[in-house]
């Protein structure tokens, strides 16, 4: 099949690439001519695992272009793929501004049938209104189908994601569109859950908040086993081995970060009020994790008396491992903190690497602690696991080290007499 995908950001490259993998020939549009140029050099802009690999194979075998003419793709392509951004409004509310860009210049370009599939979060009834829209503007229903295909990639391992999905989610409106689906991804083996434009959207947003749910609910827990001295890694376990909950994002830590959490959980709590629903659930989940820095920020003061002038080294930058992606970042809401009380801030990450006013970056792990007062771990890279702590221990000024993530062996540390800070662990 010929696809053009729409956006070459993160799910709009990752889902073009891994498409043309499968043996479609995809053209991959964008605006930016800067990213267009880096791509079609072989560079990719972002990090993720096997992407680059990936991207450069199905370009050198013909089947991946990348171009800014959507006229011509969208002229010589059956299948349409939406993949721009929808990134919050000051209200939480998702900013749309993109996406109803790329819908008027469709309305403008299509001259024959078209499936377009919607993969960029929406809110609730945006597909509806996309068809009401094409539509208005004169287009013959017989000139396109209108597809909500949500994606489920998680950053780190999005490559592994498209390519063994554990489902396929469709929101369509008439059943002909279903054929030109299972062509498109002909060699997954995963199941199809077919239901309205607007149910797909929801399902996407419902997925994404529970998890968010889980992560909260665990902190929340977390705080309960601190004031109790237990161990959170104890409930977390008693927990996951129960196949009604699962182990997974039962992990305490400090908060959930990234492009999809925060702005999905606001989206789906505007999208509730907008029905006049008070969302109370989702109002608590996010009041968790705006609250769960603040909490480690006061144990760091307890143990150093002030953070003022005081030289704290921040290891991880990244929202977690296996990406540079630093939206929502929890590490830079702790940073700003830090900064804010007046700390010396410098940081490590084996990936981001950037160096402003208020912040040092090094590109050497250990160079980075050089007469630190403490270290916070924010975010769970190997690197950070397989450190030598002796070393970091005779390199520091201080003893204090915060474990954000909950990953690391308290034991490993107290032996060379390290202040261990971990969440809830004794």
């Amino acid at each position: 099949m010929k696809v053009c995908v729409i956006g070459t950001g993160y799910v709009g490259l990752t889902t073009g690439t891994v498409l043309a993998d499968y043996g479609h020939d995809v053209y991959c549009i964008d605006k930016d001519q800067h990213k267009l140029s880096l791509l079609n050099k072989g560079k990719i802009p972002i990090y993720e695992p096997g992407l680059q690999e990936m991207v450069n194979h199905n370009k050198v075998e013909g089947r991946l272009h990348f171009s800014n003419n959507l006229k011509q793709s969208v002229n010589e392509c059956s299948v349409i793929v939406i993949t721009v951004g929808t990134p919050p409004n000051e209200d939480g509310s998702p900013n749309l501004t993109f996406f109803q860009e790329v819908i008027n210049d469709l309305s403008e370009y299509l001259t024959s049938h078209k499936t377009i599939i919607v993969k960029s979060t929406v809110p609730p009834g945006t597909n509806e209104w996309v068809e009401q829209m094409l539509l208005e503007k004169g287009l013959q229903p017989q000139l396109f189908d209108i597809v909500s295909n949500p994606e489920f990639l998680r950053e780190g391992s999005a490559v592994h994601d498209m390519l063994y999905p554990d489902k396929i989610v469709i929101g369509i409106k008439r059943p002909e569109p279903i054929k030109t689906l299972q062509t498109l991804y002909y060699n997954v083996n995963a199941p199809f859950i077919i239901t309205s434009l607007t149910g797909a959207e929801l399902i996407k947003y419902a997925s994404n908040a529970f998890l968010a749910t889980k992560i909260s609910f665990i902190n929340e827990i977390a705080r309960i086993c601190d004031a109790y001295h237990v161990d959170i890694k104890d409930i977390s376990l008693g927990l996951g081995t129960d196949p009604r909950i699962g182990p997974l994002f039962l992990n305490a830590g400090l908060g959930y970060g990234g492009s999809c959490f925060p702005k999905d959980v606001q989206a789906l709590q505007h999208a509730a009020l907008k029905k006049n629903i008070v969302p109370e659930i989702l109002k608590a989940v996010q009041q968790v994790n705006d609250t769960q820095i603040d909490l480690y920020f006061e144990k760091l003061v307890n143990e150093l008396s002030t953070v003022k002038n005081k030289k704290i080294t921040v290891w991880g930058l990244a929202f977690k491992p296996e990406t540079d992606d630093t939206r929502f970042s929890r590490s830079l809401r702790f940073i700003d903190k830090l900064v804010s009380a007046g700390a010396i801030v410098h940081a490590y990450d084996p990936i981001v690497h950037f160096t402003n006013q208020s912040l040092t970056c090094h590109t050497n792990i250990y160079e980075s602690i050089v007469d630190a007062d403490a270290v916070i771990v924010a975010t769970e890279w190997s690197e950070f696991k397989n450190i030598n702590w002796k070393k970091v221990k005779d390199i520091m000024k201080g003893n204090v080290v915060i474990d954000g993530r909950n990953f690391l062996e308290p034991q490993a540390l107290r032996k060379y007499n390290i202040k261990y800070i971990g969440v809830a662990r004794p």
